[in-house]
């Protein structure tokens, strides 16, 4: 929300920027804490079925309903259209969300998403101890399935670094861009040269996915002017 220094252009665009946290807090579940890719650092914004984290770690829901929801009720924000974007765990988060919940989110993007996260170490970690070993039960949280028989309307923007550490092993951009051929979707995937997982990265290209953002929700913002 700071490093990326997205604020400026946003407030030229007249966009309001959220951002989310990754997990809910302060639940002291054993272990929640103790790594970085699953627990307090790492809730995979799905809605969790398997004990300890049925109950709280309803992260889907938080960012598809309920912060919305909370924003538009207390801000001046248009309360019917809205877009979404996202950054590593944060890029699944945006895909799946949009993909899930076409009527509610008008716009996507993501920079190094992680695309396929039920074929990934990442992925299958946090699947299995949030979702359960039933494999069936993953494909709903897994942007590249989703995408496979999506009728998403929007244009979805991506772009990644081909010097990311994780590109291969953790992101697999390539399983979301076949499944873009297969269901006919428009996908702008964009693959930069010596550009890695840091901030440094989203900085360079922030813009863009801002402009991209505020084209897809132009006849959208038009409807609101009146608030």
């Amino acid at each position: 929300m700071i490093k990326a220094g997205a604020q400026r252009i946003a407030a030229e665009l007249g966009m309001i920027l959220v951002s989310s946290d990754t997990s809910p807090r302060g639940l002291a579940f054993p272990s929640e804490s103790d790594h970085r890719d699953l627990g307090v650092g790492a809730g995979f914004y799905l809605d969790a079925t398997k004990e300890p984290w049925a109950k709280h770690y309803r992260m889907g829901s938080y960012i598809n309903l309920e912060l919305p929801t909370y924003i538009e009720k207390h801000f001046p924000a248009c309360n019917k259209y809205r877009g979404i974007f996202g950054h590593s765990m944060g890029g699944h988060g945006a895909l799946v969300t949009a993909l899930r919940n076409p009527d509610r989110w008008h716009s996507v993007s993501a920079f190094a998403p992680i695309c396929n996260p039920s074929q990934v170490p990442w992925g299958e970690k946090a699947f299995t101890n949030y979702l359960g070993d039933n494999q069936l039960h993953w494909q709903d949280w897994d942007a590249s399935l989703l995408l496979a028989k999506s009728a998403y309307p929007g244009d979805i923007l991506i772009d990644q670094g081909l010097d990311d550490e994780f590109l291969q092993r953790e992101l697999r951009p390539d399983a979301l861009e076949k499944a873009a051929v297969t269901s006919h979707r428009k996908l702008n995937l964009r693959r930069h040269l010596g550009y890695g997982h840091d901030y440094y990265f989203i900085q360079s290209f922030i813009d863009d996915h801002l402009q991209h953002h505020a084209r897809q929700l132009q006849r959208s913002v038009k409807a609101c002017v009146g608030r």
